[in-house]
């Protein structure tokens, strides 16, 4: 039996469609979550656009730098990331993307479900940090991660996470 292109394109869009469906609820997931890196003109004012995100296991994460005025890293807070303090789940492989130009991006593939806590390496003293909450966390997971300490960050950055009940609540937090 010799199939046409139009039987053929339909198979793909099914397959495609396949891919897009949420395992229980039937409503699409989508594979990639976009976040911006973001900043006023003058360098005064910088962040990461949404600061929380809730997606599920397998999920990926593009982060691309949309501020025209600055380079800005995403950066996992991982002992074996300059010491930093552990702040995504335990076994869960760190990530760092190194200086990111304008316009360029990185993207992380999450599998362990856990919260996961990030950082701009140039800016977390500006505050510039966001949440992933993966999966349902269990209920003992507090706003900071397990194996977390409350110091060596920088107060401005701890002020800054939004909590885990509310990414979970909503979805996804913007910065107020």
């Amino acid at each position: 039996m010799t199939m046409t292109r139009r039987e053929i394109i339909g198979g793909g869009g099914a397959i495609l469609a396949g891919l897009f469906a949420g395992p229980k609820t039937g409503y699409a997931t989508p594979i990639f979550v976009n976040v911006t890196m973001r900043g006023k003109n003058n360098g005064a004012h910088v962040w990461f656009d949404p600061v929380g995100i809730h997606i599920q296991p397998g999920q990926i994460i593009r982060w691309t730098n949309r501020d025209p005025a600055n380079s800005h890293t995403v950066t996992a807070y991982h002992p074996d990331i300059s010491g930093r303090p552990l702040r995504i789940p335990v076994g869960a492989a760190p990530f760092d993307s190194g200086y990111l130009l304008p316009e360029e991006s990185f993207t992380v593939t999450f599998s362990a479900i856990g919260v996961y806590d990030y950082y701009c390496v140039p800016h977390e003293h500006a505050g510039m940090v966001g949440r992933i909450v993966v999966g349902a966390p269990s209920a003992t997971v507090a706003d900071a991660p397990a194996g977390s300490a409350p110091a060596p960050l920088p107060d401005v950055a701890l002020k800054a996470f939004p909590s885990v009940n509310d990414i979970v609540a909503k979805g996804v937090v913007r910065r107020g």
